[in-house]
């Protein structure tokens, strides 16, 4: 089964017909909320929103081992996840969206592995995974296939910079993050990325663009919100679209 998980701007799938909702319990607390299985198209899909219902949930407090393990429980074998993004790179302006092949992770002090030793479940034994290409490349191709179903542009190839949030970052953290080689910032792609990995699920990333990076282009001296909330709100029925068209390929 495909799962979905929504960000900012998508706590709800307005087309999915709702079959069931399901509390999980996991060994890692609770996730962001209750799971919400459906169709699309006549196809099964499971999503959750990962910042809560009512966006309730700071990214760094996102209970992320929760959300991931609590999909792989109900049957998910594969994730794409919705993460709003601001762009670095001067292609990816506001309302662009954008399919990441690599990441960066700048978090810190979040809880990013089930293999801590720690903990009564399977897992407990430490274990290093390769985590060479963060994003599969042929959950991916479903993803831009999807997007050209679609009709709409879909950017391959991107390096998301995970940074910790709740706040913007400054102009110089986003130089930073230019210089190291990052094309876009959000604050959700880590650790959801590698312990998806860490569980055996494939995991691909659809970024929409909600606004240029602090200091960057039409944010130059400040973020502006009003223009950034109306952006994404356009954005994202962009995004239903290419999820809708990724479900009736997915499988077959």
């Amino acid at each position: 089964m495909l799962g979905i998980i929504g960000g900012t701007g998508l706590a709800v799938l307005a087309d999915l017909q709702v079959g069931r909702r399901q509390i999980v319990r996991t060994p890692y607390g609770e996730p962001s909320g209750p799971l919400t299985f459906g169709e699309i198209g006549g196809k099964s899909v499971a999503f959750l929103p990962r910042h809560g219902n009512g966006h309730t949930i700071a990214p760094h407090m996102i209970n992320y081992r929760a959300n991931i393990w609590a999909l792989h429980a109900q049957g998910v074998h594969d994730i794409v996840a919705i993460a709003t993004v601001g762009g670095i790179a001067e292609h990816l302006g506001a309302g662009t969206m954008v399919l990441p092949n690599q990441l960066i992770d700048y978090t810190h002090s979040r809880k990013n592995t089930y293999f801590d030793g720690l903990g009564d479940n399977a897992l407990q034994q430490v274990k290093h995974i390769d985590f060479t290409k963060p994003y599969d490349p042929t959950l991916r191709a479903l993803c831009l296939k999807a997007a050209d179903l679609a009709n709409e542009e879909l950017f391959d190839g991107g390096v998301y910079a995970a940074s910790q949030g709740p706040r913007l970052e400054t102009a110089a953290e986003i130089n930073r993050f230019d210089r190291d080689g990052a094309t876009m910032v959000g604050m959700t792609g880590m650790p959801e990325a590698v312990l998806a990995r860490e569980l055996g699920m494939r995991y691909a990333a659809i970024c929409p663009v909600a606004n240029h990076a602090a200091g960057r282009g039409d944010s130059l001296h400040a973020i502006k919100y009003e223009e950034m909330s109306q952006m994404l709100h356009l954005t994202m029925e962009r995004v239903r679209r290419v999820i809708e068209k990724l479900v009736g390929i997915y499988g077959d």
